[in-house]
């Protein structure tokens, strides 16, 4: 209750201290007190609230906590969600997207605003929610996630499929029963969530998983993967959506089936495989032929193969009579040959009698010069020749003393020129130490030694003479300074 202020108490307001009035029952608080006292009040009156409006400025900051704001057409709020519940989202949040957010406000001391401490954070009706669905599809699309060319051709006889889908199901049944109906495969199937919070992870490690088995391991790698659910409403549906599966479906490096709800339920997952089936069994009927149908085609082609066998074998007996037709007669054919055998024999017969004739004449002439009495007279005349070549003793030994006389000049030339043969004779042959020999006694008294060969041996004696000057290094000064020779 406050009273009355009296003059002095004006003149008092006025003043440069702060005092405190009689019977004031306002006293001052601290920034501190103040901003405890809004909280409480702000958390009591609103501590459960249910807040519509769009996301804007959605930021996860290092520790994983989400911090946005939420805006209509006139005001702003601001808001945070604790790492623990940004991580149970089942959506990206993103700026644009309208949603409900369920918390309690609380005020911040530091800022001295209010927000909003979210503990669930849901898409605001089935526009919003396609909405987001549009936004994130042209986003995928634009980073090339659902291009033409990065489709794959799907194998035509996969001998193991693997499908991703829930165990328990009807969808995992009409599958199994379709590929018995068509065509029996081993099939592997890695069970997972297709509904509900924590399936688009499942089912995006399921398809991870398929890709990255090895070949030949325990578990056998799939030729084909079948991702698979049945129909339901967009929110059912909606992990199929999820960044994560589309992600796992465009990098799997196994071809990829996707058969996600009915024929009308459309799915990011769709775009990203490689094939999209409008229900499971149409999936099932896409990944295998009918076994009926090709053992029927087989034998329908093994009938054309014999038929085209058969029809080519007619056509070459065909064409192999009408050729004969055209054939002449053997015997016709050798006619000729015949002929220009018996013009050849009696071309060769006339030839050797008459080359038998030309021999003849040859022999009789050369029989005409072999009478004994020439032959005779050859002889003789031959064997006086023969004696005539005959070697006399004489002329050999005279040319054996011609050469000896020869040889023994040499050697009497060589003894002469020989230096070491004086020194029989008492005369000495002077070397240096190098061997080279001395010719004068000027050589001789330049050297310091000297070598005196004798008819039986050398004696080195010395001169007297100083040796000749050799250049030596002079010793390095104080300090490692080398001097230079000049």
């Amino acid at each position: 209750m406050a009273f009355p202020s009296s003059p002095d108490d004006d003149l008092a307001a006025g003043g440069l201290l702060a005092s405190e009035r009689d019977r004031d029952n306002a006293p001052a608080l601290s920034i501190s007190e103040i901003s405890a006292l809004l909280k409480r009040t702000v958390e009591d009156r609103f501590g459960f609230v249910r807040v519509r409006g769009e996301l804007s400025g959605v930021k996860r900051a290092a520790s994983g906590h989400l911090y946005l704001c939420l805006k209509d057409e006139n005001a702003r709020l601001d808001g945070v969600m604790w790492r623990t519940g940004a991580q149970r989202l089942s959506f990206r949040a993103e700026d644009g997207i309208e949603v409900i957010a369920t918390g309690k406000l609380t005020t911040y001391p530091g800022r001295s605003n209010y927000q909003i401490i979210i503990d669930r954070l849901e898409i605001a009706g089935e526009g919003a929610l396609l909405a987001l669905l549009a936004k994130t599809k042209a986003r995928l699309e634009a980073e090339g996630l659902f291009a033409a060319e990065r489709k794959r051709a799907l194998p035509f006889l996969p001998q193991v499929i693997g499908v991703v889908t829930s165990p328990t199901g009807a969808v995992i049944r009409d599958i199994l029963h379709r590929l018995r109906d068509r065509f029996p495969s081993r099939v592997v199937v890695w069970p997972v969530l297709v509904q509900g919070q924590g399936s688009a992870e499942q089912v995006a490690a399921a398809v991870r998983g398929f890709s990255e088995l090895a070949p030949g391991g325990a578990v056998p790698r799939p030729d084909l993967v079948i991702v698979a659910r049945g129909g339901g409403s967009i929110e059912d549906l909606w992990g199929f959506n999820e960044e994560a599966v589309v992600r796992a479906i465009a990098e799997c490096s196994i071809p990829v089936i996707s058969a996600v709800g009915h024929e009308t339920d459309t799915t990011l997952a769709d775009f990203a495989a490689d094939r999209r089936a409008p229900t499971p069994t149409a999936a099932a009927e896409i990944a295998v032929p009918v076994r009926g149908e090709l053992s029927a085609a087989i034998s329908d082609l093994h009938a054309r193969k014999q038929r085209a066998v058969v029809r080519l074998l007619s056509l070459a007996r065909e064409r192999l009579a009408a050729r004969g037709d055209r054939l002449p007669e053997p015997l016709g054919l050798l006619d000729a040959q015949a002929q220009r055998l018996d013009d050849l024999a009696d071309r060769l017969r006339r030839a050797l009698l008459h080359r038998t004739e030309i021999a003849g004449g040859a022999l009789a002439r050369s029989a005409g010069a072999l009478r004994p009495a020439l032959l005779s007279t050859r002889l003789d005349r031959e064997r006086e020749r023969l004696a005539g070549h005959r070697l006399r003793a004489q002329l050999v030994l005279h040319r054996i003393d011609h050469a000896r006389g020869k040889v023994e000049a040499l050697d009497r030339l060589r003894r002469s020129l020989d230096p070491e043969a004086p020194l029989q004779r008492g005369y000495v042959l002077v070397t240096d130490r190098d061997g080279m020999v001395i010719k004068d006694r000027a050589s001789a008294a330049a050297r310091s030694a000297l070598t005196l060969k004798f008819a039986d041996g050398a004696l080195d004696v010395a001169t007297g003479a100083a040796p000749p000057l050799r250049p030596t290094r002079p010793k390095p000064l104080e300090g490692g300074v080398q001097p230079k020779l000049l």
